[in-house]
């Protein structure tokens, strides 16, 4: 699952975790991935948003 959000986020898409574990191994892929995202930590969750270069 955690490789399926990682797809998306590198297509541009935002993808989002619900558990602590699932964020947890989604940073793992993101890193192997060398992929920038913005972090938006929630009570209810975790948002990982595409980082781009362009403006």
């Amino acid at each position: 699952m955690a490789k399926d959000h990682a797809a998306r986020i590198r297509q541009g898409y935002s993808a989002y975790a619900e558990t602590d574990t699932l964020a947890s191994l989604i940073k793992k892929e993101l890193q192997i991935c060398n992929l920038r995202v913005y972090e938006d930590l929630t009570e209810f969750g975790c948002w990982f948003i595409p980082v781009t270069d362009e403006h």
